[in-house]
């Protein structure tokens, strides 16, 4: 992932010099575009793959404002050491505004697929069921965690968090479907 990233980032350096841009000159069109063709490397993450074209786009240039906010000239940006870093903060950072502003991003983050595949819920299900689970799990979510940065950190580290947030959305799924989840447990004999 950092090669492609990398790879990337020396191609938009390429593109810049290419472009003639001094080091005075602020981000034009051809810059902001090249950095959101960088961030189409970061598609495949958990949150960012469920995305449809349209919500990426919109993902993406969030990013790329912000990182032209903070930093206006372009070529002191990309030629800066841990650029790649910088960039993947505020990926991470953008996620996580994101996950505050809307608790549907739920989807996102435990697609409807993964959960049918898993057999958290029913196949079949619509749009307004799905909408439904999802409002339930939030719900649960922010009951469990003050805030967006203790859910973050407990997807990240705890498998006990972990099946906390399973055992939430078993709770859903049967409250709102009737869908009971069985867990098989391997019987060792010795």
């Amino acid at each position: 992932m950092k090669k492609i990233i990398t790879t990337s980032l020396v191609l938009l350096l390429g593109a810049a010099a290419f472009l003639g841009c001094s080091p005075q000159a602020k981000w034009n069109r051809a810059q902001r575009q090249a950095m959101r063709e960088a961030l189409r490397d970061y598609r495949q993450a958990v949150y960012l793959n469920d995305l449809t074209d349209a919500e990426f786009m919109l993902f993406s240039d969030d990013v790329a404002l912000a990182l032209e906010e903070d930093y206006p000239v372009y070529t002191t940006f990309i030629q800066m050491p841990g650029v790649n870093d910088t960039v993947q903060v505020y990926v991470v950072t953008t996620i996580v505004e994101e996950l505050n502003a809307d608790a549907r991003n739920m989807r996102h983050i435990f697609p409807y697929s993964y959960l049918v595949g898993n057999n958290v819920l029913p196949s079949g299900l619509d749009r307004s069921q799905q909408q439904a689970f999802y409002n339930c799990l939030a719900g649960k979510v922010d009951n469990a965690y003050p805030t967006m940065n203790r859910f973050v950190n407990a997807l990240m580290a705890d498998t006990t968090d972990m099946s906390q947030i399973s055992r939430m959305q078993r709770q859903c799924a049967n409250d709102l479907f009737d869908w009971t989840v069985v867990i098989d447990e391997a019987i060792v004999e010795l």
